[in-house]
């Protein structure tokens, strides 16, 4: 193809190998950008004078990965890391973070964190008036166990204000993160997403209350999140199958996302719902200052821990673009086609021996790691790692 109508694009990728599984497309193409736009995906493309070429053959060249469980704001709240560092890094263009704001301190969060980025950030609003506010090493509280907190008003208010941003709610429900209240606070989260018409995003740790009971209450569209979490409170039942409970959700249109974190996904759990063909929607890393020196690291990693349980880099990659697009109905995000937003992961398989750890200290050996190249921004060449 010669040059894109009357305009030439304002940048190419050459030669890369393009898994797209939005389209279907698992072969070389080239790519062209132009206005923070995907323009063309073509086997080939010839630009202009102004036109930046890049040759990335060699390479897998994917949309820009989107990580539906981060937690970014920076500086506002102590479990909060860096978007643009961590996204450099694991190739992610698009970051999902989910309740590190409530209603009470979301403000600043846009101002300081969302507004400023390169990276988009999405979110979801934490039930709770100032969102997860005490996590760290030292100090540990349950945001969801005190009910003064929950701020229901105020969170229609902050959403209608930020529609743009704004995607859903979160609620913190179990032992650590709402203490003796079970459901309770599941109750305001709910009674939200219905006035405004938004999904729910819900975390699970030790019950109270239940998995079951948790995914009972889920409606079409909400998303679990720590879905191969550990015992206690897994979706696996003692004898290796999956609890009706969990099929049930799925089957009326509940989302499964790993959201792995510190102390949120088992191999062992992960290895018997793959078995019995339970795969997850959307796997993300739920990255934050206490798991992001291990043993997540990024959402690279946490990728390719789950091609080490037997999924193929196509599926791995279709789980961090096409699903979690459909998750967010975001049509313009995670794919390739023309008229989408202009991101992209240049990214390499490396062979080898790669060691990987779980939440719980229990090993997986992978003969395949993930490595990032470069990436694609608003279709202009952000970041390289090999010069």
């Amino acid at each position: 193809m010669s040059e894109q109508g009357s305009t030439s694009p304002d940048l190419i990728l050459k030669g890369g190998h393009v898994i797209d599984p939005a389209q279907g497309i698992n072969d070389v193409r080239d790519i062209a950008f132009n206005d923070g736009k995907v323009v063309a995906v073509e086997p080939s493309i010839t630009g202009g004078a102004g036109t930046t070429v890049k040759d990335v053959s060699g390479t897998y060249v994917t949309p820009g990965l989107i990580d539906l469980h981060t937690h970014v704001y920076w500086g506002g709240t102590s479990l909060g890391i860096d978007a643009e560092e961590f996204c450099r890094k694991s190739a992610v263009t698009t970051a999902i973070d989910t309740g590190s704001a409530g209603p009470g301190n979301f403000a600043g969060f846009r101002k300081h964190v969302i507004e400023p980025s390169e990276v988009r950030i999405l979110a979801y609003l934490h039930i709770s008036h100032a969102g997860i506010f005490g996590f760290s090493n030292r100090v540990m509280v349950g945001e969801s166990e005190e009910l003064r907190l929950m701020d229901p008003r105020t969170a229609v208010e902050v959403v209608e204000a930020n529609r743009d941003t704004i995607i859903g709610i979160k609620v913190r429900l179990g032992r650590y993160a709402s203490g003796i209240h079970g459901m309770t606070p599941f109750g305001y989260a709910l009674q939200v997403a219905e006035e405004v018409n938004l999904p729910l995003m819900v975390h699970i740790d030790e019950p109270p209350p239940s998995y079951t009971e948790v995914v009972s209450n889920l409606r079409p569209g909400d998303v679990l999140t720590h879905c191969f979490r550990p015992f206690p409170n897994t979706p696996v039942t003692p004898d290796g199958k999956v609890r009706p409970e969990v099929l049930a959700a799925r089957d009326r249109g509940v989302y499964f996302d790993i959201g792995h974190g510190k102390a949120s996904f088992s191999f062992k759990v992960a290895e018997a719902m793959l078995e019995n063909g339970f795969y997850p929607d959307s796997i993300s890393s739920d990255i934050h200052q206490l798991c992001i020196d291990g043993p997540v690291f990024d959402q690279i990693t946490t990728l390719s821990k789950f091609m080490a349980l037997g999924l193929s880099f196509e599926e791995v990659i279709k789980r961090s673009t096409q699903t979690v697009s459909n998750i967010l109905q975001r049509p313009d995000l995670g794919n390739l086609k023309p008229g989408s937003a202009g991101d992209a992961a240049i990214l390499s398989v490396d062979k080898g021996t790669f060691d990987y750890t779980d939440s719980s200290g229990q090993q997986r050996t992978g003969s395949e790691n993930i490595s990032v190249r470069s990436v694609v921004l608003n279709g202009r060449w952000w970041h390289s790692n090999s010069g």
